[in-house]
């Protein structure tokens, strides 16, 4: 009984560390697609965060160009915004 014993115990040893050799690989590809998608994912953040400051550039240009507009012809636009707005009243009215 001993000896079969010590050859069940040896087939156990070998199939633990055919396991952990498995497990070992799988940690060691699962670390480097986490890598991987950390590198990404700061990518995007850092896509991200221009796209938004380029948009926040742009806004702050078209508010100072409307604004000179306004100060420097200040009875067209109040034209201009009295006809949008009687446009727009006009569009909205059930038919």
């Amino acid at each position: 009984m001993g000896k079969a014993t010590n050859s069940e115990h040896a087939t156990t040893d070998r199939l633990s560390e055919s396991a952990h050799g498995s497990v070992d690989q799988i940690a060691k590809t699962a670390g480097k697609a986490e890598e991987r998608i950390r590198h990404e994912a700061a990518d995007v953040k850092a896509h991200a965060k221009e796209a938004g400051q380029k948009t926040r550039e742009r806004t702050d240009d078209a508010l100072q160009s409307i604004s000179g507009f306004v100060q420097e012809n200040p009875m067209i636009s109040l034209g201009l915004a009295f006809a949008a707005g009687t446009l727009l009243s006009a569009l909205k009215r059930p038919s």
